[in-house]
């Protein structure tokens, strides 16, 4: 279980704030509205009405204590700025700031933000993944040049085992886990694909784009 502190009520903070909550951390809750703290209060053990613009609400909120700080806040950026600079300065250990476009990173960045995330950039990333490829039906990034990915079986390797294709060699993924009949498993060499199989390859993007163009 980790202490969490997210300063920031909008769509982006409240579902960060259930979803941390509902995986078993201790959360807290910070934003100025007092309305919408209201409504969520009793949702959450810890919640606070405050302006963490302001040095002595950041203060009080004992930002050392937390094991991470988010800075969720989307429609006033010179705010996420300030609140960044602040929960570091006063000993925050580990604080992830949401930001838009890739020059807000860069002013997080430099205002002590040890990592920023891009919300809407990311899920428009995926659609854009998604669409671009036939039957790509999720993917994680794991660097700039690979991620894992999610996509129906490859008609050509039906009734065959992964012994027979020799993947790795001919098409240059690896296959990761194997979701068949509703379960994920480790396929062996002497697995054998069925038609409504999925399959989590690990590869290149090119690479995958050109195998999933054969599913």
């Amino acid at each position: 279980m980790k202490s969490v502190l997210i300063i920031g009520m909008g769509r982006f903070g409240k579902t960060l704030a259930y979803k941390m909550a509902q995986l078993g951390n201790e959360v807290m809750i910070v934003d100025k509205n007092e309305e919408i703290v209201n409504q969520l209060a009793p949702d959450f053990v810890n919640a606070m009405i405050g302006d963490c613009t302001n040095e002595s609400v950041v203060r009080n909120l004992g930002v050392s204590n937390f094991d991470i700080c988010f800075v969720a806040i989307g429609d006033n950026f010179q705010a996420s700025l300030e609140i960044t600079s602040l929960l570091k300065e006063l000993g925050a250990k580990y604080v992830v700031s949401k930001a838009d476009r890739d020059m807000q990173a860069k002013f997080l960045e430099r205002n002590g933000a040890d990592e920023v995330v891009y919300p809407e950039h990311d899920i428009a990333e995926k659609l854009a993944i998604r669409h671009n490829a036939k039957n790509i039906f999720d993917y994680v990034e794991i660097t700039n040049d690979y991620a894992i990915y999610e996509l129906s079986v490859v008609k050509e390797w039906v009734g065959k085992s992964l012994r027979e294709l020799n993947i790795r060699h001919n098409y240059g993924v690896n296959i990761m886990a194997l979701k068949q009949g509703g379960s994920i498993e480790i396929p062996s060499a002497e697995t054998v694909f069925e038609e409504n199989d999925h399959i989590f390859v690990i590869g290149k993007q090119k690479d995958v784009f050109k195998l999933s163009n054969k599913t």
